[in-house]
């Protein structure tokens, strides 16, 4: 009897592993298009190529506000498409819709040549939705894919999973920009590659990740689209019963701007101030790499001192690099601070991400990241508007990138009024009621 115990126990952690690798491969495939896209290969692409008959620093500024734009569209459709996801069961088919829509217009981006900036920032837009929106749908399955003592290092598996996927495609990338003696040609072949890499490593997730139970009110309508409505408008009611993580979406709102901020930006200003594109490129692949180690390290930092202060460490880190953008001024000041990045950037987003699904309700997941997903975006159009408004009305980025530690103080100051303990314990209690379990995230 103990032996059959044993085989079933095996075969179900088996089981347990094949989804939550399965889930964490969704990060190698999206990832993707944070590096050679946002980051690395296009903001560069946009500067010296598509927006090559832009005078002073304007494609820099013009990046900025086609970032805010991609931002804005997006923040508005997170928590309806959301809340009607949670009702319908359909998280998955969300997913891949938006997949689908990132996917062609990152392919799209082949088409994009010299002075073509109109262009590119529209492709750009339609193709971040579709990586920002997946981007939601993945993050709710976290609770329903990872038992909860699991949770921070199902999370930080994913980030760095995400790490190698996307530094691998960028190294590719490099290594064909350097070779070809195109390099306009190899640029946009590295943009069709992503959307292959992208749509390939989906198709895991998409096969071994079970579909979490629709969470249908019984005093809803059929309609789902009308439903999604309603229960958008009741979670704006209903969240401010769950006090702790409504003042964690608010820290997270602030902080995360500063960090996104970066990403996004950093390349496009090393190119403003004249660090060359080879130096950009292959800092940029370095914190990738760096952030595989970084990103396991943090998931074990905060089983020991908490979630909480690791991210505290994380802000730290983060309002230094901010000032040391100030004053960079070489390929070597932009490789340290890059070093810098990647040692904090995937353990503070992962955190902030386990830390909001252990207080957020299973029935409510995919409702309530979108909430997570509205103000990481509503609050990602603050730094980068910031960043332009500043550049473009000093006509250089410096006083830009080092107001950005403004959102590291503020942000950090507001997590320190967050209890965790209470709001997991609020979450575990709402689930309990509900009745909402996972099977593939239980333990046998």
């Amino acid at each position: 009897m103990s032996a059959a115990i044993g085989v079933i126990t095996k075969q179900a952690e088996k089981a347990y592993r094949k989804v939550v690798n399965s889930w964490a491969l969704y990060d190698w495939a999206n990832s993707a298009f944070a590096t050679t896209i946002m980051a690395a290969v296009l903001p560069v692409y946009y500067s010296q190529v598509a927006g090559a008959n832009l005078s002073g620093n304007l494609a820099t500024v013009y990046w900025g506000y086609t970032t805010t734009i991609a931002l804005l569209i997006m923040a508005l459709l997170a928590p309806i498409v959301g809340a009607i996801a949670d009702y319908s069961g359909i998280k998955k088919r969300f997913l891949a819709t938006f997949v689908a829509i990132g996917v062609a217009f990152t392919a799209l981006l082949y088409f994009v040549q010299s002075g073509d900036w109109a262009m590119a920032s529209l492709f750009f837009i339609v193709s971040n939705i579709g990586f920002a929106g997946s981007d939601l749908f993945y993050n709710s399955l976290l609770p329903h894919v990872a038992r909860p003592e699991d949770i921070d290092r199902v999370s930080a598996r994913g980030y760095a999973f995400g790490y190698i996927g996307g530094g691998l495609l960028l190294a590719i990338n490099v290594v064909m920009i350097q070779l070809m003696t195109d390099g306009e040609l190899a640029a946009r072949l590295s943009f069709v590659s992503v959307a292959i890499w992208w749509a390939v490593f989906t198709i895991p997730l998409l096969r071994n990740v079970p579909e979490p139970p629709a969470g249908r009110r019984a005093d809803e309508h059929a309609n789902p689209v009308r439903a999604g409505f309603r229960r958008l408008r009741k979670t704006f009611r209903e969240i401010r019963h769950y006090r702790q993580l409504f003042i964690f979406l608010i820290a997270f709102w602030v902080y995360n701007d500063g960090i996104g901020t970066i990403i996004k930006m950093a390349t496009i200003y090393g190119a403003e101030i004249g660090i060359d594109q080879g130096a950009l490129i292959g800092a940029l692949l370095v914190t990738q790499f760096v952030g595989v180690p970084f990103s396991f390290a943090f998931g074990w930092l905060a089983g020991r001192i908490g979630a909480k202060r690791s991210i505290y460490l994380g802000l730290a880190v983060y309002a230094l690099i901010s000032i040391g953008g100030y004053f960079m001024a070489t390929a070597l000041h932009f490789w340290i601070l890059a070093f810098l990045v990647g040692t904090v950037q995937g353990g503070s987003q992962a955190l902030s991400r386990s830390l909001f699904g252990a207080m957020s309700p299973k029935a409510k997941t995919a409702e309530f990241f979108g909430f997570y997903g509205m103000s990481s975006k509503f609050a990602g159009i603050v730094g980068p508007l910031l960043f332009a408004v500043v550049g473009q009305i000093t006509g250089s980025s410096r006083l830009s990138i080092v107001a950005l530690i403004i959102f590291f103080i503020i942000g950090g100051f507001l997590l320190s009024r967050v209890d965790e303990q209470e709001g997991i314990r609020l979450a575990r209690e709402e689930n309990g009621v509900s009745g909402q379990t996972d099977t593939f995230a239980q333990s046998e």
